[in-house]
C-alpha cells in the first residue's frame, strides 16, 4: 500500500513550529513523527499534501518513494503520533474522532481525487468523507492538537523508543558514571567525557553518533541527545529531554524538546518547552514552567489565548527567534518564527513572528535584515540558506501579519 501524509487545517493550531515545516516533520522522542510512521505504519511514503509554498522543501527533508501506480493508498494525518505497529484502513474506510480525520484508506482509482486543498478545507473535506465508513483509531494511533501534547508525551515516547541500552560503541572516559548501564546507549563516535553522570534509573538514555557530553554534566532517563550535538560542561539534562541533531545545550533543561540546530549554551532554566531551529537563547534566559496558583496554563496560540488544560508548560519558540541575556519568559510563553527579545522588563506571554521587542516597545522586524542574520547563523553550522527556504520565510513574515494579528494589538 502507498503511503501519503497530509496536512490540514489543525497546522495552525502547531504555530509557530508550522511556519516553516509540516506537522509530519516535528519530533517527539527520538524521532519525527514522519520517522514513526515509516516505522510503524508503511515504508512507501510516496505523497506528502501540505500548503504549496511548503510542499517542496518538505517533500525534500523527509524523502518521497515512488508509488506504486496499481497499489491503494492511505492518507494519514501529519499530526498523528504512532506509537505501535498498526495496519493501515483498507479503502472505503476513515479512522476519525470528533476533531480530525486521522487517516483513510483509498482505492488506487480515486488517487486523484486527493491533493492538498482537500485535506485544508474542512468543509470540502467533511463532504469527501460522506462515502466513507467512520471508524475509531487503534490503540497506538494518537492526534497531536497543540505543541504542548508533544512535551507531554515526549518522556513516554523516549521510555518506550530508547531501547538499545547496554550499546557502547562510543568512547566513555574514565571517570565518567553511568548509573544503570544495561538501559544507555552511547552510539559510534559519541564521547562521554570524565565527571558525566548518566543516570538511567528511572528511564533510558540514548547518545546518538558524534555527540559530546562534557565534563560534569548531568543526563537523567529517559533522555535523547542526538547526533553531533555538544552538552556542556555542568549541564542538567533532566527526564523527558530530546536533542535534535546539531544543539549546544547547557544550564538546566527539563522536560523539553529541541528540533535540531539550537543553542542554549549558557546557565537558565528551560523546562517543558519546545525549541524550534536556529534558536538562541542568551545566558540567563529562564523560563517559568508552572504558576504560582498551581493552576492550568493558559497558552496564547497566535495571539488568542487558548486553555491548555496542563499545569506545566514553559515556552514554544519559533525558528531563528533570539532571547538576549537576562530574558525572562513568562510560563506558556509563544515566540513565533524570526523574533528577538532583548528586554529587561516583562515578556507578553505571545511575540508575534518577525518582531524585534525591546525596552522601547514591539516593532516590526526588517525581513531582509532577518535573511542576512539567518544566512551567518546557518553557516557557522555549515548549513545554507536556500534560495526556497528563503522565500518561504519571506512568504510568512507576511501571512503572520494576518493569522498573528492579535499579536500586534
Amino acid at each position: 500500500m502507498n503511503i501519503g501524509l497530509f496536512d490540514d487545517s489543525g497546522w495552525q493550531r502547531l504555530l509557530p513550529l508550522t511556519w516553516l515545516r509540516s506537522a509530519c516533520e516535528l519530533r517527539c522522542g527520538c524521532d519525527r513523527l514522519v520517522d514513526k510512521v515509516r516505522t510503524h505504519v508503511g515504508r512507501n511514503l510516496a505523497a506528502l499534501w501540505t500548503r504549496p509554498e511548503l510542499a517542496h522543501l518538505a517533500a525534500a527533508r523527509i524523502g518521497l518513494e515512488s508509488p506504486d501506480p496499481v497499489a491503494d493508498w492511505c492518507a494519514v494525518n501529519a499530526r498523528v503520533l504512532v506509537t505501535a505497529d498498526v495496519r493501515p484502513p483498507p479503502p472505503g474506510v476513515a479512522w476519525r474522532t470528533p476533531e480530525a480525520l486521522l487517516a483513510v484508506g483509498v482505492r488506487a482509482a480515486d488517487r486523484e481525487r486527493l491533493d492538498a486543498a482537500l485535506f485544508l478545507d474542512d468543509a470540502r473535506l467533511e463532504d469527501w468523507l460522506r462515502g466513507y465508513r467512520t471508524e475509531l483509531p487503534p490503540r497506538g494511533v494518537h492526534l497531536i492538537n497543540h505543541p504542548w501534547d508533544l512535551i507531554h508525551a515526549n518522556a513516554h515516547e523516549l521510555a518506550r523508543q530508547c531501547r538499545e541500552g547496554g550499546v557502547r560503541d562510543g568512547r566513555i572516559f574514565t571517570g565518567a558514571h553511568l548509573l544503570h548501564p544495561g538501559e544507555i546507549h552511547v552510539a559510534t563516535g559519541a564521547v562521554v567525557k570524565p565527571g558525566a553522570v548518566l543516570d538511567a534509573e528511572l528511564g533510558p538514555i540514548h547518545v546518538a553518533e558524534d555527540a559530546v557530553i562534557q565534563p560534569n554534566a548531568v543526563l537523567e532517563g529517559p533522555c535523547y541527545v542526538g547526533p553531533r550535538s555538544l552538552v556542556r560542561p555542568g549541564a542538567v539534562l533532566r527526564a523527558g529531554t530530546s536533542l535534535g541533531p546539531v544543539c549546544r545545550v547547557g544550564g538546566e533543561v527539563a522536560a523539553t524538546i529541541f528540533q535540531g540546530y539550537a543553542n542554549k549554551q549558557h546557565e537558565g532554566y528551560l523546562g517543558h518547552s519546545y525549541i524550534a531551529e536556529w534558536v538562541n537563547l542568551g545566558a540567563a534566559t529562564v523560563t517559568s514552567d508552572l504558576k504560582n496558583t498551581y493552576g492550568t496554563i493558559r497558552v496564547y496560540v497566535n495571539g488568542v489565548g487558548v486553555e491548555s488544560g496542563r499545569h506545566f508548560i514553559g515556552a514554544i519558540i519559533g525558528d531563528h527567534s533570539k532571547t538576549g541575556i537576562g530574558t525572562l519568559l513568562p510560563t506558556g510563553a509563544v515566540i513565533g518564527v524570526a523574533s528577538n527579545v532583548f528586554t529587561r522588563g516583562a515578556v507578553p506571554k505571545f511575540v508575534p513572528s518577525f518582531a524585534w521587542l525591546t525596552d522601547d516597545g514591539l516593532t516590526a522586524y526588517r525581513v531582509d535584515k532577518a535573511l542576512d542574520i539567518a544566512r551567518t547563523v546557518m553557516a557557522r553550522r555549515e548549513q545554507e540558506l536556500s534560495e526556497p527556504l528563503a522565500r518561504l520565510l519571506e512568504h510568512v513574515a507576511q501571512a503572520a501579519r494576518t493569522i498573528e494579528s492579535a499579536g500586534w494589538l
